[in-house]
């Protein structure tokens, strides 16, 4: 079934449309879960909730590309679930160490002035990995977005591990420049 069809079900409130989105989307939600996770009942449970919470959002929004706003949504939950299982004690796991990395250019609300609208932020950085070389943008998603291992990257792009990381730290550095050059950080 195509996506507008699919969308169609949600917006007429039937019940058929999380059956095809599972069928169609289930394995990329639990893909992006687990990535995360690292745990089989937590990134079945975010998937489901992912169901629920693009039940909940459509109507009244429209997704453009239904498999983005579908990832959008099993990440956030994902990530909410993975901050609450470390709240009390941080792991070493690869989520844990890619947002630590991450953050070395996007700080949590520490940095970043109330002031800055997310959705400001959100258009510099899509802006940014635009500019970015093709493979580049690919590893940088593959860590951040996917919280892909640094062994995983190098063994799908066929590059040692000193050169993922250092063509991460070297990306992060230029988002950082980019950063202060729109005037998030001083």
């Amino acid at each position: 079934m195509e996506d507008s069809q699919i969308i169609e079900l949600y917006w007429q409130r039937n019940e058929a449309a999380l059956a095809e989105t599972q069928r169609k989307y289930g394995q990329y939600c639990y893909a992006i879960a687990n990535s995360i996770l690292y745990n089989n009942e937590d990134a079945e449970e975010i998937v489901n909730d992912t169901y629920i919470g693009a039940w909940n959002a459509i109507p009244p929004h429209r997704p453009a590309i239904f498999s983005t706003f579908l990832g959008k949504i099993t990440r956030r939950l994902s990530l909410k679930r993975l901050r609450y299982r470390t709240a009390e004690k941080r792991g070493g796991g690869e989520s844990i160490a890619a947002l630590d990395e991450y953050e070395e250019c996007i700080p949590y609300g520490q940095s970043i002035d109330e002031g800055i609208a997310e959705k400001e932020l959100t258009n510099i950085i899509n802006s940014f990995l635009e500019s970015l070389p093709t493979e580049e943008r690919r590893v940088f998603l593959c860590r951040y977005w996917y919280f892909d291992s640094i062994s995983d990257i190098a063994s799908r792009f066929g590059f040692s591990q000193s050169k993922v990381k250092t063509m991460l730290k070297r990306t992060r550095d230029k988002l950082l420049l980019r950063l202060k050059k729109e005037g998030i950080f001083i």
